[in-house]
């Protein structure tokens, strides 16, 4: 059976890289996803498989039944792109300015459905049911996982899967991890409020910009000094904003960042931390301040029987070369929602570009991957939903 539908997925591979390539040509940002839902649902329906539209937002979920009984096994990919102005030279280019896939969603979806397609020619001779989860918006928080299962997108699901498309490692790897994989993804807002006036009479004033200054120094003790060394964590500032003249101090500056977590216990520490130091710099610059904390997607944890069996699986596939446990990512998933709620396992597919020593990362304006990756990943999530048992 395996055999035959792999066949199959090489057979559809032209379809499957036809795909990507339109929805790499026609991206749509988180929320905005409409077109891209459509082109989804139009595609299920036009095989004849069951599937509904505006699952919490923009998700899409189809639904292929076996003939015979068996466990319900979920795979999810999601389809949103990111504001980047795409600057590489291929016939496949974004046609929306500002806006690409630079992240692989567009080789998930292509992967997904063509998968789909192969199960559904062949459902008559399948166990169990296959549910498939076409997730919106997965780049920004609040994320489109939430919401979809909200509406009730993993009700009777026994196991869920996915994988992302990683290319920084060639095609023919795949990485695991048991327990955390990828980092709970926050992000904190600060506005220093000072007293604006001359540049040339600082004494008249509370610069707004040198307590923002120093904010930026001191809040990077937290995990140097506040953090257990054998704990991960990350705090950055990554945006700074004072604008004014040259010859004006500022009243106002407004500090964004990100914190990145695996433990839940040192999130909110760390998210306590940050007010302590804020409010201990302006008291001490005789400055208000407000200061929010925005929880976003909490970490990615793999459950360990569903990821053992995964590399049980990949390590017996001819297409997949190498199998090795993965390095803990800072970058966020809201697949972590889903594993919230049922067993499963999210890993990395890779997706190196052939011919090149250092492939650009996700989120680059050249990013770009090797479009064989699309039916290594596609292999493997058929694979792991086949054999489940």
């Amino acid at each position: 059976m395996l055999t035959t539908l792999f066949t199959k997925l090489e057979d559809y591979y032209p379809e499957m890289v036809e795909i990507r390539r339109y929805l790499h040509q026609h991206p749509e940002l988180s929320f905005q996803e409409v077109n891209t839902a459509n082109f989804i649902a139009s595609y299920y329906e036009k095989l004849g498989v069951e599937v509904q539209r505006g699952v919490g937002g923009n998700g899409v979920v189809a639904k292929i039944q076996g003939n015979y009984p068996g466990k319900t096994i979920a795979l999810r990919a999601d389809f949103d792109a990111l504001p980047i102005q795409d600057e590489k030279d291929v016939p496949y280019k974004s046609t929306v300015p500002g806006v690409m896939h630079a992240c692989g969603h567009d080789g998930h979806t292509a992967s997904l459905l063509v998968l789909a397609k192969v199960l559904h020619e062949l459902k008559d001779e399948l166990h169990g049911t296959y549910i498939m989860i076409h997730q919106h918006a997965e780049e920004y928080a609040p994320g489109g996982a939430a919401s979809m299962i909200e509406a009730g997108c993993l009700e009777g699901v026994d196991v869920i899967f996915g994988t992302h498309l990683w290319a920084s490692e060639p095609t023919g790897k795949i990485q695991y991890r048991t327990g955390p994989i990828m980092a709970a993804a926050d992000r904190f807002v600060i506005t220093v409020q000072g007293k604006g006036g001359h540049g040339a009479q600082p004494h008249k004033t509370k610069d707004s910009i040198v307590v923002g200054a120093q904010l930026v120094s001191n809040l990077q003790q937290i995990v140097s000094r506040r953090v257990n060394p054998v704990e991960s964590a990350v705090v950055t500032v990554g945006s700074f904003v004072a604008d004014n003249a040259f010859n004006v101090i500022a009243d106002k500056a407004k500090l964004i960042g990100t914190v990145r977590t695996f433990n839940e216990d040192l999130r909110d520490f760390i998210a306590d931390e940050i007010e302590r130091i804020v409010k201990g710099t302006c008291i001490a610059s005789d400055c208000s301040y407000s200061y929010e904390y925005i929880k976003g997607y909490p970490a990615v944890v793999n459950h360990k029987e569903e990821t053992e069996y995964l590399v049980q699986l990949a390590n017996d596939m001819e297409d997949i070369k190498v199998v090795e446990e993965a390095e803990l990512q800072m970058g966020g998933e809201d697949f972590a929602y889903y594993l919230q709620h049922v067993k499963g396992t999210f890993f990395f597919t890779g997706a190196k570009p052939v011919g090149v020593e250092i492939a650009y990362p996700h989120h680059h304006p050249k990013f770009d991957i090797d479009e064989q990756a699309l039916l290594v990943a596609a292999k493997t999530l058929l694979s792991a939903a086949i054999n489940y048992k």
